[in-house]
């Protein structure tokens, strides 16, 4: 590989690990204060101007606690499993094209860690493996409420997947590639996908909701059936890492619904200006941006609007209602692009 190439990419992949930390953190915040706005009080005012440090605090609380290992559990799975549940968070943030290439040292740089043509089926397969981080950290506590917590999240995240891939399936057949950038171009001015999909985005958008554990779809946390869910018996940073995971994951499902469905980096208006690249970059990335904070705000609005499932609920949902309608949805596609396009 072209030394250059490596340190460009090795260079984007340290401020994308930062800025998605970053995001992860200050999301803990804006949940607060966004909860503190829904129920008419303050949220966090005292670490900082307005609470603006209350992140950090958080993030030294978690450093500086006791670091405690439960006597019966199997230590190196107690330890691995939100590893991997926060290692496969951050990796899917790779196939995500974050703006326009920028032209910096005579080459045009491109806004993404990996422009591959499956890029699709990369996140999905990395978001499958997730699944193993819950399933380890609630086995290896060898806490029945942990197991029954990370059982819960497992069928809840394998069900819903289903759902989501067949939304996937009729977005790409209007796309007819796998490439995340070639759709984000696809819908450059105001061919959003959502005008094409707009059933296939409702289906995806709840199926997101349940994949990174939100409200309505928060079962496997629920503190009066499960004290605590999956996470039950750790603390310290591991705990931080599981909390922290779950923001970027809510983060990342943000950055895929804004480019699957909502152009990505392209906006109206912007696209038809003769901007020069690198401010063209600039404000494509802003532009992403500026969506995914939207989707952010909608994830933590849901959250302090509507209640907890029943678990029953929950299922019946995925199975007997989300995925027969992903399915019609494929075939409505289907017979549209061959019968009437």
């Amino acid at each position: 590989m072209d030394l250059s190439i490596l340190i460009e990419k090795s260079v984007l992949v340290v401020i994308l690990f930062s800025v998605s930390l970053a995001v992860a953190a200050y999301s803990t915040y804006a949940e607060r204060k966004i909860a503190a706005f829904l129920q008419d009080r303050y949220g966090p005012d005292r670490a900082g101007p307005w609470g603006l440090l209350q992140p950090l605090a958080d993030g030294g609380k978690m450093f500086f606690k006791e670091e405690i290992i439960p006597n019966a559990s199997d230590k190196f799975l107690f330890i691995l499993g939100p590893c991997i549940f926060m290692t496969t968070a951050l990796m899917t943030s790779a196939a995500i094209p974050w703006g326009k290439s920028l032209h910096l040292f005579g080459r045009d740089i491109s806004l993404q860690v990996a422009n591959l043509n499956i890029g699709i089926l990369y996140i999905f397969a990395i978001v499958s493996i997730g699944v193993y981080g819950i399933m380890i950290g609630g086995w290896a506590s060898n806490n029945k409420f942990a197991l029954l917590g990370a059982i819960r999240a497992s069928s809840q995240m394998i069900s819903y997947e289903l759902a989501m891939g067949m939304a996937i399936i009729a977005l790409l057949l209007t796309s007819n590639s796998l490439s995340i950038r070639d759709i984000v171009d696809q819908q450059a001015g105001f061919h959003w996908n959502v005008f094409y999909q707009p059933l296939g985005f409702i289906i995806f958008l709840v199926c997101a909701f349940a994949e990174c554990n939100r409200t309505p779809f928060d079962l496997p946390e629920t503190e009066t059936e499960l004290v605590g869910g999956y996470h039950t018996e750790y603390s310290s940073m591991k705990l931080g890492l599981y909390l922290f995971a779950e923001y970027t994951n809510m983060f990342i499902s943000s950055a895929v619904i804004s480019c699957l469905y909502f152009g990505g980096y392209h906006f109206p208006f912007i696209d038809s200006l003769n901007l020069p690249q690198n401010v063209a970059a600039i404000i494509s990335v802003f532009v992403l941006f500026a969506k995914v904070c939207f989707f952010i705000f909608f994830f933590m609005w849901i959250r302090w609007t509507l209640p907890r499932f029943r678990y029953d609920q929950l299922m019946r949902l995925g199975w007997q209602m989300l995925l027969p309608l992903a399915i019609v949805n494929v075939l409505i596609t289907g017979a549209w692009l061959t019968y009437f396009k």
